[in-house]
C-alpha cells in the first residue's frame, strides 16, 4: 500500500495562500465579467490600433516614429496624470490645458525677460501651478461652486492670462539647453539599458515583497508563476523598446547621431512611481478613493473631504505645470496656443480611455499612460495615413465615447453584481 506523504505545515499554508496561475486567471475573468474591466479596454485598443496602422503604413514601425510617439504624447500624458486625481474625487478640471499654458508662459518669461537660472524658472512654473490648484480647489471645496463652472471660468480666464504673459501674441523662444533637452534629447544607449535593468529589478522586488507580505499575513498571494510571467513580459516589452530606441534614427549619422531613449521617458516613469506610491501606499491615497467613492461616508469617517479635494486640484495643476514645461521644451518656444487647442480634450480623453472613471473612486495613474499612448498612436498613425485634423478629432472622440460607455456599462454590471 502506498503511503500518502504528508505536507509540512508551512507547505499547507503556502498552498492555501498561493493559488495556481489558472485560478488567478479565472479570478481575473470573474472580475472582468463583474464589471471590473481595469486597463483591458485600453490595452486591447492599443493592440488593435498599432496593428491597423502597422499594416496600413509600415513606416509606423520604424525606430524614428517609435521615438516620436513618446515625445508627441508626453505632455498630454503628464497632464492626464494630474487629471486622474481630480476625477478620482468625483470632480472635473476643464482648465488644465490652459493652466499648463500659463505655467509654460511663466517659465518662458522668467527665462528670457528676467534671465533667471533654469531651475528657478521651473520652480516658478510649478509654484504657479500650485497657486492655481489652491485657488480652484478652494472655490470648489470651500465655497461650494461646482467644479465644472469654476474650471470653465478658469479655462476662459487663463486664455487671457496667457495672452498677457506673451504680450498679446508674441512667440517667446526658449534657448536654454537644459529645458530644450527635456523633450528633444536622448539618453546615452548604455544609460537606457541601465534604466531598463533598474526598472525590472525594482518591479520584480516589489512583486516578490508584496507576495511575501500577503503570505505572511495569511492572505491570498499571487503564485510565483504569475509573478514570473509579469516580470518576463516587462523584460520582453521593455527590452524590445530600449533596443529599438537605441537604433540609429538619423538620416545622416555621419553628421548627427540620433540614438537612445528620450529623456522625457524616465521623467514620466519617475512621476508614475511617485504618484502610484502616493495613491496605493499612503493614507492620503486611500482618502482620495474614499472621497470619490462616497463623500458623505468619507466625511462621517473623519476624512477631511474639503482638504482632500483641494489637494487633488493642487496635484492636477502642478502636473499641468510639468506638462506645460514639456510642451515648451518640445516646441522650444511658448505662444498663445500653448496649452490650448485640443490639449485639454486629449488629456481628459487619455485619463478616461486608460480606465479612470468619470464617476469618481476608480482609477490609477497608470491609466493616464495607457490612455496617453492610445491618443498618441491615433494622432501619429492618422497623420502617417494622411488624414487631416477633422478625421483625427472624429476618431479620438469616438474612442473617448466608447471608453466612457464601457465605464458606464461596467458600473452597471458591478452594481448588479453587488460590487458597488
Amino acid at each position: 500500500m502506498n503511503k500518502v506523504k504528508e505536507l509540512p505545515g508551512d507547505a499547507i499554508a503556502a498552498a492555501k495562500t498561493s493559488p495556481s496561475i489558472g485560478l488567478s486567471v479565472r479570478a481575473y475573468a470573474e472580475r472582468v465579467r463583474g464589471g471590473d474591466m481595469g486597463a483591458l479596454p485600453a490595452v486591447l485598443g492599443l493592440i488593435v490600433l498599432c496593428t491597423v496602422f502597422a499594416v496600413a503604413r509600415p513606416a509606423f514601425l520604424t525606430a524614428i516614429n517609435f521615438a516620436n510617439l513618446f515625445t508627441q504624447g508626453a505632455a498630454i500624458t503628464v497632464i492626464a496624470m494630474g487629471l486622474v486625481f481630480v476625477l478620482l474625487v468625483g470632480e472635473i478640471d476643464l482648465s488644465a490645458g490652459f493652466a499648463s499654458g500659463v505655467c509654460a508662459a511663466v517659465l518662458a518669461v522668467t527665462l528670457t525677460s528676467l534671465g533667471l537660472p533654469w531651475y528657478v524658472c521651473v520652480l516658478a512654473a510649478i509654484v504657479t501651478g500650485v497657486v492655481i490648484g489652491v485657488t480652484l480647489g478652494g472655490l470648489v471645496a470651500k465655497v461650494g461652486i461646482p467644479s465644472f463652472v469654476v474650471t470653465l471660468a478658469a479655462f476662459l480666464a487663463f486664455q487671457g492670462l496667457v495672452l498677457v504673459l506673451v504680450r498679446e501674441g508674441t512667440n517667446i523662444s526658449i534657448r536654454d539647453d537644459v529645458i530644450v533637452a527635456i523633450a528633444t534629447r536622448n539618453l546615452p544607449p548604455w544609460l537606457g539599458w541601465a534604466l531598463f535593468a533598474v526598472c525590472v529589478a525594482v518591479y520584480a522586488g516589489i512583486q516578490l515583497l508584496r507576495a511575501r507580505k500577503r503570505t505572511t499575513r495569511g492572505l491570498v498571494a499571487d503564485p510565483m508563476s504569475l509573478i514570473a510571467a509579469r516580470v518576463g513580459a516587462l523584460v520582453v516589452i521593455g527590452g524590445l523598446a530600449v533596443y529599438v530606441l537605441n537604433l540609429e534614427r538619423s538620416r545622416n549619422p555621419l553628421l548627427t547621431s540620433l540614438t537612445g531613449v528620450p529623456i522625457v521617458v524616465p521623467i514620466i516613469l519617475a512621476l508614475l512611481v511617485l504618484w502610484t506610491f502616493v495613491l496605493h501606499r499612503t493614507a492620503f491615497g486611500r482618502h482620495i478613493y474614499a472621497v470619490g467613492g462616497n463623500p458623505e461616508a468619507a466625511r462621517r469617517a473623519g476624512i477631511p473631504v474639503d482638504r482632500i479635494k483641494v489637494a487633488a486640484f493642487v496635484i492636477c495643476s502642478s502636473m499641468a505645470a510639468v506638462g506645460g514645461i514639456i510642451a515648451a521644451s518640445r516646441a522650444s518656444s511658448v505662444d498663445p496656443n500653448t496649452g490650448g487647442s485640443s490639449v485639454l480634450l486629449y488629456a481628459v480623453g487619455a485619463a478616461v480611455i486608460g480606465g479612470t472613471s468619470l464617476f469618481g473612486g476608480k482609477g490609477r495613474v497608470l491609466d493616464a499612460i495607457l490612455g496617453g499612448a492610445v491618443v498618441a498612436v491615433i494622432e501619429n498613425g492618422m497623420g502617417l495615413m494622411g488624414y487631416g485634423a477633422s478625421v483625427k478629432y472624429l476618431v479620438t472622440g469616438s474612442v473617448l465615447l466608447l471608453a466612457a460607455g464601457v465605464d458606464a456599462i461596467a458600473r452597471k454590471r458591478a452594481s448588479a453584481a453587488g460590487l458597488r
